[in-house]
Order: C-alpha cells, then structure tokens, then sequence
C-alpha cells in the first residue's frame, strides 16, 4: 500500500522538548504514570518504563478521536528479560464498551522471542486475537508498526509488510461508527503476559523501558465533543482510495508468508474454542486468497 497525504488529514508527530513538563504533551493525556515517561533531546525519541518496582508504568491517549485513517509508530522493545512486561500501540473508544484494534507485545525471558499479539473488539466484544513470532529481534532497532483502518478492513502492518486482514464484512464486528484515541503504554502483566503467566517479572532486571519515535498518523478527525459524523459522510479520505481496499498481490504474497512461517496462533483456526469459526473468518481469508 502507497503512503499517502491529503485533505482532512491529520498528521501529527511528537516534538521532543526534553522533559515531561507544562506543554510536552499538548495533543495527549497522560492517563497513568507521568514519572514514567521522559524525552531526549539529542535523539528525538520518547522512553516509556517500568523501574524501581513502580509496577504502574505509563499510559498516554490521545487529546482527539478517530474514525478512519492510518496510524503508525517506530518502537523499540523492550531488551533483555522482559518477561511478564506489555508494550502496546492501540486504538481505542470513549465508550463503556469499548471498540479498539491492538498492537500488544508480550515480553519474554532474555534470549527468547517476543510475542506480537493483535486483537479487535467491537461494542466491547473482543476475542479475535492473532499472534505472531518476529522475524527479526525488536528489540535492537525502531521496526514500524502500523494500523490502517478504513470501512472496508483493517490491516495490520510491520514494517509495511501486512500481518494480518480483517474484513467490514459484518457491522457488528467491525469498529465503524465510533471515534478511537491513540493510545500508547507499558505495564506489568505478569499473571498473564508470558507463557500465560507461567513465568512472573522479576524485577532485579528493572528498568523495563520501550522506546519510540515518529508516532504519526493520516486520519479523519472527530469533533471535540466526539461527533464523528463528518467522518462518516467522509468518503474521499486518502485511506478510503481504492488502492487501499484491497492487497496487491505482492501484499498478498508477504502476508500469507508471515502468516505460515510466524503466527502461532489465529482464533479462526481455533476449533476448540470456535467449533463452527465466526462468520467474518471466511471474508478474512478471501482478502488474501491468491
């Protein structure tokens, strides 16, 4: 998928004053943490972390909401042990029952792979996860991560290469009327995040830090007060183009090779928990038949 620029975008991208202070964050809250979180200077870059057994970490939304466009971010993860830690990208609602469209990232004792986990919910209704190895260590340098949401799917995206689809083939699984926030965090998910808890953090390894930069985003602005009914009569977004809609089949190509070499797990797959798989698997799987 080309990049792309136009009207009715946003784009936004941090700009570094040095600290955390009166200012820096103008565009976004910080929800949780603020002593967990600094700026440099001289590297452009922004540190999320877990230290001193301040097991809170550090979570920061975006100011305005979303419907539609591309949401994208360079991350560092987390190095050495980091098992028990997640480090998430996301999208995610105001409302008591939320809609949201995840980047998460399980830590991992040092020298095993970090686990990429997405899920999507929709009315606050998730269970749709996919999770893959990396084919490379995220840890030693920024990897781009992206969300390219649109009416007619959402598309994951590493590095540009598609790790996943998932098809507008049903409303009611599909977030599409309600506005998202930007949101970006690291917290302390050790009875669930390795091996399904099986290995606990172990805090002698602290600090647990992430780091990212060029957090940017093209997308369809909401209203102050969350109305995002413009964005709803907005059908000429650069991410509504028709290149957008569909993979090309390189796209095709690069995702069905991720998915067999690196997923480790797919809830379409999983005919324990999905004896007869949800009806939107078989669009899904359309979007990326050759």
């Amino acid at each position: 998928m080309a990049s792309f620029r136009g009207a009715l975008v946003v784009s936004i991208a941090l700009v570094l004053l040095g600290s955390v202070s009166a200012g820096f964050f103008d565009d976004y809250n910080i929800v949780w943490g603020p002593q967990n979180i600094r700026a440099n200077d001289a590297t452009g870059e922004v540190v999320i972390q877990m230290a001193n057994n301040d097991s809170s970490g550090v979570s920061f939304s975006s100011k305005a909401s979303y419907l539609f466009g591309s949401f994208s971010v360079k991350y560092k993860l987390v190095p050495g042990d980091s098992a028990g830690t997640v480090t998430a990208f996301f999208l995610h609602s105001d409302t008591p029952k939320q809609d949201e469209i995840d980047f998460e990232f399980l830590g991992n004792s040092s020298g095993e792979p970090i686990l990429m986990h997405t899920n999507i919910f929709t009315g606050g209704v998730g269970g749709r996860e996919s999770q893959f190895f990396l084919w490379f260590d995220p840890t030693t340098e920024f990897h781009n991560y992206t969300i390219l949401w649109n009416r007619n799917h959402v598309v994951w995206m590493v590095d540009s290469v598609p790790v996943r689809v998932h098809v507008n083939s049903n409303p009611t699984v599909f977030p599409h009327n309600v506005p998202l926030h930007a949101h970006g965090t690291i917290y302390d998910a050790s009875t669930w995040a390795t091996r399904g808890g099986a290995v606990p953090l172990d805090w002698s390894h602290a600090p647990f830090a992430a780091t990212y930069r060029d957090f940017t985003y093209d997308a369809c602005k909401a209203a102050p007060n969350g109305d995002a009914s413009a964005c709803t009569r907005n059908v000429g977004g650069p991410w509504e183009q028709p290149q957008f809609q569909t993979l090309s089949t390189m796209q095709k190509m690069l995702l069905r090779g991720v998915r067999s070499r690196y997923m480790t797990y797919d809830y379409c797959l999983d005919k324990e928990r999905y004896p007869t798989p949800p009806a939107e698997c078989v669009a899904n799987a359309q979007a990326y038949a050759m």
